[in-house]
């Protein structure tokens, strides 16, 4: 099948705007490649340092006989339940390394938080930029810069892009990234989201609410919705960079195991014949592209749109959301995965899973196929499906879809276009994610009501007040606006909580959206939410500008975001200020001090929110 030409040209932009950032990164892989093997290049004292720890065996084969050595970049503890059977990989690894005549080494550790955990707190305000952190701790790791290749250990929201943003920092090394796969199907998604919407009445109290969690939540493995975490394994398989079905196979199961040796099988097996190309040859332009078509077709996390714009500038590559939404116009909605749907990840998988979406992707010209990946059959070889075959691990075709209400083909999809869409207008840029939101809600017009924080929403649902604003309104409804929540006022947290609440409000007939300068998260749901309003306000951005009583305009047909006040007045309304006991109060406490520093230099989200780059 012939590319789409929609897919060609986006891409052939993206290339041209690339050029002269790209050519200087592959100008510093190729310096950094041509070096001479760190045997010959470092001091004796410096290798004596990196092997000290090793068995004597090891020693000798990195020492005398040069075999290649992986590094292990580990996102392990066991605070987060994905990557809890992460505990066991090194060991793994290092007997597979040696059975190829290879070593293996840890050579770091990478912090990793759980945005459940801390969802609605104040430790959510240190989420994003963990991203930035755990991409310098990768750095950190392989600045030892005694590894022939590297094999990334992570899972959840922040950690695999900022694994991968460190790991383009060393783009002349092949690496391959391992999953840990999903926890098996608890509570229903739908069941937990309805009793976390009784809660918020006041129908349920805190004992049911927590049994509900806890049915919900409840062994090692990732959670199985799909939110930023699984859209993070989707977008590995769609850019080549794992172990073809790695994604979804479950943890503790001897196909997972299999397929972990085989990442090391994988890794060696490009750096010993030298056959395909390391990471930052990898990630292209036409990698970057495949990966934003995978989003968009299966209604992927809107952190997405914040974090593959900073992995592709850390490769060189400049994208923006005009490519995501240009993207979104020609690419179908393939899968309907809770919060868009009622199925979870283990039935996606059950039913076909990545490798059926990638397929039927390629097949339809949506994808590129003419790219590099880490096995030597390119990206068709992730439109399979792994399984054990007696002892051995072996592919087999993923075959038609096992349940068409989860995914489908892509000449019958659920939509014909992509699960996110971008928004502009007079209150700035912003996304939405439209695949989990009813049809009949795709547009609200409302009177806006203005928060500081999402406390003050939360406190106003409580006392009832939203309520009264929707019946007060011949619009019957409300547009919370939630400003100063981007990343320099305070590190754009999820707004997850905000969730519940609003779907009761939506569940009494209400029309309600979210307008705000934070995050969603990959759970945002069936509540319409025009997310990562860019400028933010705390920049002085049009959402500083807004009272209680205007009428804003979410439009997620038409692409508008709007508040329909008189020109004239709004361009002569004052900027109101992030007030000075807020903006204390977000930068102490809770370790939020030590990030005054990334917020202070924080980019839009729209430029990745990266605190590493100047303006």
């Amino acid at each position: 099948m012939a590319l789409h030409s929609a897919v060609s040209d986006i891409t052939a932009h993206i290339q041209e705007r690339s050029r002269p950032t790209r050519n200087a990164y592959l100008a510093q892989l190729q310096a950094d490649s041509s070096r001479p093997p760190s045997m010959d290049r470092m001091g004796c004292a410096n290798i004596a340092h990196a092997v000290a720890g090793m068995p004597l065996d090891d020693r000798f084969k990195i020492v005398t006989e040069r075999r290649p050595n992986i590094g292990i970049v580990t996102a392990y503890n066991d605070m987060l339940s994905a990557h809890t059977p992460l505990l066991g990989y090194p060991a793994l690894i290092k007997d597979e390394a040696r059975r190829q005549g290879a070593t293996a080494q840890v050579a770091g550790g990478v912090p990793a938080m759980c945005d459940g955990v801390t969802q609605g707190t104040s430790g959510m305000e240190l989420s994003l930029f963990s991203r930035d952190v755990i991409a310098m701790g990768t750095a950190i790791a392989l600045s030892h810069d005694m590894f022939d290749a590297a094999l990334l250990l992570g899972v959840c929201d922040k950690i695999v892009p900022g694994l991968l943003i460190g790991a383009l920092q060393f783009g002349h090394l092949p690496m391959v990234f391992v999953p840990a796969g999903p926890m098996p199907s608890g509570l229903p998604n739908k069941e937990k989201a309805r009793i976390r919407e009784q809660a918020a009445q006041g129908l349920v109290g805190r004992d049911a609410l927590l049994e509900g969690e806890l049915k919900s939540y409840h062994s090692p493995g990732t959670c199985t919705f799909y939110g930023t975490a699984n859209s993070n394994q989707m977008l590995m398989e769609a850019m080549g960079l794992h172990v073809p079905g790695t994604a979804f196979v479950q943890p503790g199961d001897a196909l997972r195991d299999e397929l972990t040796r085989e990442a090391a099988r994988t890794v060696l097996g490009i750096t010993k014949a030298k056959r395909f190309a390391p990471i930052g040859q990898v990630v292209d332009e036409r990698a970057i592209v495949n990966a934003m078509v995978a989003l968009l077709a299966t209604g992927g996390s809107t952190n997405h749109l914040i974090h593959w714009v900073a992995v592709a500038q850390s490769a060189g590559i400049v994208i923006d959301w005009n490519d995501f939404s240009a993207l979104s116009d020609v690419v179908p909605l393939l899968t309907h995965v809770y919060p868009n749907g009622s199925a979870d990840v283990n039935d996606f998988q059950a039913a076909g899973g990545p490798g059926l979406v990638i397929r039927e992707l390629l097949d339809a010209g949506l994808m590129h196929e003419d790219v590099l990946t880490v096995r030597a059959g390119g990206i068709r070889e992730y439109a399979r499906i792994p399984v054990m075959d007696g002892a051995a691990l072996a592919w087999h075709d993923v075959g038609d879809s096992k349940d068409d209400s989860i995914v489908r083909p892509a000449d019958r999809p659920f939509s014909p276009t992509g699960g996110l869409k971008l928004l502009t207008g007079n209150l700035g840029r912003s996304v939405i994610k439209v695949s989990a939101v009813p049809d009949d809600r795709h547009v609200i017009e409302a009177p806006a009501r203005v928060f500081d924080s999402q406390e003050a929403l939360l406190a106003a649902f409580n006392a009832g007040e939203l309520e009264r604003v929707c019946l007060s309104h011949a619009a019957n409804g409300v547009v919370c606006v939630v400003r100063w929540q981007g990343p320099q006022a305070n590190g754009m947290p999820e707004l997850h909580k905000l969730t519940p609440p609003l779907a009761v409000l939506q569940g009494k007939g209400f029309r309600v959206a979210l307008v705000t300068d934070g995050r969603m998260s990959g759970a945002s749901g069936k509540v319409p939410a025009a997310i990562h309003v860019s400028p933010e306000a705390a920049a002085g951005g049009p959402l500083a500008k807004v009272l209680d009583g205007d009428v804003i305009r979410v439009d997620g047909l038409t692409g508008e975001l709007q508040v329909l006040v008189d020109k004239a007045e709004w361009a002569a309304r004052s900027v109101s200020v992030m007030p000075d006991d807020l903006r204390q109060r977000n930068g102490v406490g809770m370790g939020r001090g030590l990030f005054s520093g990334m917020r202070a230099r924080a980019l839009t989200a729209e430029e990745g929110a990266m605190s590493w780059m100047s303006r």
